[in-house]
């Protein structure tokens, strides 16, 4: 019986050991690693804080085999913006984020969606149509474009990740934003150094 005990108290140890790697129990690796300290739901990374996005691609909404990454838009800030016509909060902020398009695009401002949950293609694009949105979209019903982003709510829909122009994650917000709420924060990553 002892010798079942010591032998679970090892393994206990053992695992313990290999899920915690810092005060926080969260990884610092070279990747982005999502952490809502606190459950709050406007999270901003600075400086050193922030952390590389990994690759996030997929089938343009419109365009039927055209990939999108946002690799494809080197040297600036990136906002993606995970969304769905079917989700109620997405009418009214779909059209504030083409405004934070429209207002920042000259400052080398792109905004990019990943349409999830839409398994019929035909919705999403008459959504984007009616309300005149000209930035792309990614198309991915399943959120497969969002499995490298450990740890992030999946979940959460509309939820918002800004990246600064070298592509490392500057902020995320787990709610449904206004023109207001990031401009400020998208033109002061425009004037960052860096590329």
């Amino acid at each position: 019986m002892r010798r079942i005990a010591a032998l679970a108290a090892v393994l206990l140890l053992t695992l313990v050991t290999a899920c915690s790697t810092g005060e926080d129990a969260v990884s610092r690796g070279s990747s982005f690693t999502f952490v809502s300290p606190g459950g709050k739901t406007d999270i901003y990374y600075e400086g050193a804080d922030r952390q590389p996005l990994p690759e996030v691609a997929g089938e343009d909404l419109f365009e039927e085999n055209k990939r999108i990454a946002v690799s494809d838009f080197k040297g600036k800030v990136v906002v993606i913006n995970i969304w769905g016509q079917w989700c109620g909060p997405c009418r009214t902020e779909a059209p504030e984020l083409q405004k934070v398009y429209e207002q920042t695009e000259h400052l080398g401002v792109q905004v990019l969606g990943i349409d999830v949950r839409d398994y019929d293609r035909s919705a999403p694009q008459d959504f984007m149509r009616d309300r005149g949105l000209t930035y792309p979209s990614i198309y991915d019903p399943p959120g497969r474009s969002l499995l490298k982003l450990t740890g992030y709510p999946r979940n959460v829909v509309p939820s918002t990740i800004v990246v600064d122009k070298q592509h490392r994650v500057a902020a995320v917000f787990l709610r449904d934003l206004l023109a207001p709420d990031i401009l400020p924060l998208v033109r002061r990553l425009a004037q960052e150094g860096g590329s």
